[in-house]
C-alpha cells in the first residue's frame, strides 16, 4: 500500500477506509485531511491520485460540490438592520431543498454542449438540469451573508450539481457494478477506457452546471443586496483533476477536499454558527506532500442520526416514538443567539455542536495554507429540517 499523509485526527473507521482505497487500483499517493469522516466508500476529506482509475466513489454523489464566496463593496453596517428582510428576500427567489425547480427558467451555454451531453449518455438527464438549475438543495447545502473584520458584505454558497451529478454517479456506479454500502472498496474505472471517459464527461459535466448554478445564485442574493462584487473565490470539492506530483502523471480525486495550489483562493465555511474564511495555499514541502489539498470545512463530529434523533418503533404499542439525539434544541439555538446569526431552516444535524471547529482543522494545515480573511456569519438560509438529503456525501 502507498503511504499516505494524515492530518488531525480521526476514528478508525475513517483510517481503515483510507487505507481500503489505497489499497485498490492504481492508488499511488493519498492525503487525508483534518476534517475528514467516514463518506461511502472513500472518506469525506480524503485524497487519492490514481495513475490509470478514475474513482466514481472518490468524487461522490454530489459531483462537483464546491463553495463559491464574493465580496461586496457595500458595508454590512449598511444592511445590518434589513437582515431579516434580505433573507426572506433571498428565500423567496432561491429554491432550497430536494427535487425542486427553479421558478425561473435560467438560459446556460452548458445546455447547447451537445457533444458532452452524448459523451457522458446523459442527454436524457438535460431537460430536469435545466428546471434545477440555481436550486440549492438541502443537507449542509446553504447560502450565507458574512461580515469581515473590515465590515464589509460578503456572501458565500456551498451546494453541487443537484439531480444530475446524483444521476450520473448512480447511472456509473451501477455500470462498474458497485457495492452498495459505506465500508467497501471504492469504484474504478479505467480512465483510458470507453466507460471510463464517459463517467469524466459525467464529471466535466456536473462540474460546469455546479458552477452555473452557484454563479446564478450569488447574482441573485447580490441583486438583493445591492453593491457590487471587488472579490471572488470559486471551487469544487467533490472532483476529479488530472495533476502530476513528484514526476507522476495521476487522476487526483478530492472529496470533501478544496484544491490549495499556491497562490490559489479558497472559501471554506464552518457552520451556521461558526466563522468560515478565505485561504490561499502556500509554496512549501508540507504543501507539496499534501498533493496541494486542504479542507472543505470543519468536518462533522457525529452522524445526522446521532445529532437530531430518529424514529423507533415501541415494541408494546407499535407506534413510532422520537428517540432524542445528542444535540437539544435550545442548545443549538443558544449557540446562534450567542454568535448573533439570524437563522432561516436548518436542523439539528446541521447545529455547531455537530461539527469540530474549523479553527482546529486549520491548525492542522497550518504549513500549507495562509488565512486572508475571516468571515463572521451574520445570515443564513438552509432547507427545513423537514427535507431528507438523498446526496449522500
Amino acid at each position: 500500500m502507498p503511504d499516505f499523509k494524515i492530518y488531525g485526527q480521526h476514528d478508525e473507521k475513517t483510517i481503515r477506509q483510507m487505507e481500503t482505497c489505497m489499497n485498490t487500483g492504481s492508488a499511488a499517493a493519498g492525503v487525508l485531511c483534518a476534517d475528514g469522516h467516514l463518506g461511502y466508500a472513500h472518506p469525506i476529506g480524503g485524497v487519492v491520485g490514481y495513475t490509470d482509475h478514475i474513482s466514481i466513489s472518490g468524487v461522490g454523489f454530489d459531483i462537483a460540490c464546491g463553495n463559491m464566496a464574493v465580496r461586496l463593496d457595500t458595508p454590512y453596517a449598511d444592511i445590518a438592520p434589513r437582515i431579516g428582510i434580505i433573507l426572506q428576500d433571498i428565500q423567496s427567489v432561491v429554491s432550497f431543498g430536494v427535487g425542486r425547480k427553479n421558478d425561473e427558467r435560467v438560459e446556460h451555454e452548458l445546455f447547447d454542449r451537445d457533444d458532452l451531453w452524448r459523451a457522458a449518455d446523459v442527454v436524457d438527464l438535460k431537460s430536469m438540469a435545466q428546471s434545477q438549475l440555481g436550486t440549492v438543495g438541502s443537507g449542509n447545502h446553504y447560502v450565507d451573508i458574512f461580515e469581515d473584520d473590515d465590515g464589509s458584505t460578503w456572501i458565500g454558497v456551498h451546494f453541487g450539481s443537484r439531480g444530475l451529478g446524483h444521476k450520473i454517479t448512480t447511472k456509473y456506479l451501477a455500470a462498474a457494478g458497485a457495492k452498495d454500502g459505506m465500508e467497501v472498496p471504492p469504484a474504478l474505472l479505467p480512465a483510458d477506457e470507453d466507460m471510463g471517459r464517459g463517467y469524466l464527461a459525467g464529471i466535466e459535466l456536473g462540474g460546469l452546471y455546479a458552477y452555473a448554478g452557484r454563479e446564478w445564485v450569488v447574482e441573485r442574493v447580490r441583486q438583493i443586496i445591492g453593491g457590487a462584487v471587488t472579490f471572488c473565490v470559486h471551487n469544487h470539492h467533490n472532483f476529479a483533476w488530472r495533476e502530476t506530483h513528484n514526476g507522476v502523471d495521476m487522476w487526483v480525486v478530492r472529496k470533501g477536499a478544496t484544491p490549495a495550489f499556491p497562490g490559489q483562493f479558497g472559501f471554506v465555511g464552518g457552520s451556521m454558527g461558526d466563522d468560515a474564511v478565505i485561504l490561499s495555499g502556500v509554496d512549501s514541502p508540507e504543501s507539496k506532500a499534501s498533493l496541494y489539498s486542504t479542507v472543505h470545512g470543519a468536518g462533522r463530529v457525529m452522524s445526522r442520526t446521532e445529532a437530531r434523533g430518529r424514529f423507533v418503533r415501541d415494541p408494546e404499542t407499535g407506534k413510532k416514538i422520537r428517540q432524542p439525539g445528542k444535540i437539544r434544541h435550545d442548545e443549538w439555538q443558544r449557540w446562534i443567539r450567542s454568535k448573533g446569526v439570524t437563522v432561516l431552516g436548518g436542523d439539528l444535524d446541521e447545529a455547531p455542536q455537530a461539527y469540530r471547529r474549523l479553527p482546529d482543522v486549520l491548525a492542522e494545515h497550518a504549513d500549507t495554507i495562509k488565512i486572508e480573511h475571516v468571515l463572521h456569519p451574520r445570515g443564513v438560509i438552509m432547507a427545513g429540517g423537514n427535507e431528507f438529503d438523498p446526496y449522500k456525501d
